[in-house]
């Protein structure tokens, strides 16, 4: 019998060790371990952005309630202060004090600027923001121009005898902050209507009806 021939006879009949299955086995069993550790990693990754994405839907309606709420109340306290404006005096001690009202509203929401990052839509982010630097701008120019107007009103009244140029510039002076004072609180009222609309736009975020706040701070 040639050499190919007792090869091939030797090969069929070397017997297969014990180790050899052992060795299968245990090749099964790191597959099964990497296929756990593959599907556990992709469960925690999908477990941890739907987590992230529940918190971040969680903060924004709350962002939302907060700005929504911040903007209902200031509506309110314009619109009465546009209601003081047109009793007696129209930059009494009540209109003032409402002016005053308004500007610490607005320390509320210049507190908790950073809040409106937790919106998704930057263009109602920039909207927000817009109307609520208006807000400011038109009570601080028309409480700046009020107490200028008290000032000059207080210096013509303490001076009765002063020279005729003197009056005529505090008169023309006067003249210029009262337009300045009721362009400031025109500017005012004009931002509190824009932030009605921006309210709208925040309604279906915040899942809230802000018109029901608005109508239950006026009623109380």
């Amino acid at each position: 019998m040639g050499a190919h021939s007792r090869c091939k006879d030797f090969g069929l009949h070397m017997p297969v060790r014990a180790e050899t299955f052992d060795f299968i086995s245990n090749l099964d069993t790191l597959w099964a371990v990497v296929a756990g550790a593959v599907l556990a990693t992709a469960g925690g990754f999908v477990a941890t952005q739907i987590e992230h994405r529940v918190d971040s839907r969680r903060r924004e309606r709350q962002a939302a309630l907060f700005f929504g709420e911040v903007m209902a109340l200031l509506g309110v306290t314009v619109e009465a202060a546009g209601r003081a404006r047109g009793i007696g005096n129209p930059y009494g001690p009540v209109t003032m004090r409402l002016l005053r009202m308004i500007r610490r509203e607005l320390d509320v929401y210049d507190r908790n600027r950073e809040r409106l990052f937790e919106l998704r839509d930057p263009a109602l982010r920039a909207r927000i923001h817009t109307t609520l630097l208006r807000t400011m701008m038109g009570v601080e120019g028309a409480m700046e121009a009020a107490a200028e107007c008290n000032d000059v009103e207080a210096e013509l009244k303490m001076n009765p005898e002063m020279g005729a140029a003197r009056r005529e510039h505090l008169q023309a002076r006067l003249a210029d902050q009262c337009r300045l004072r009721d362009g400031g609180f025109d500017f005012l009222v004009d931002a509190s209507q824009q932030g009605a609309r921006v309210i709208k736009e925040l309604e279906p975020i915040a899942k809230v009806d802000f018109a029901k706040l608005v109508r239950a701070t006026r009623d109380a």
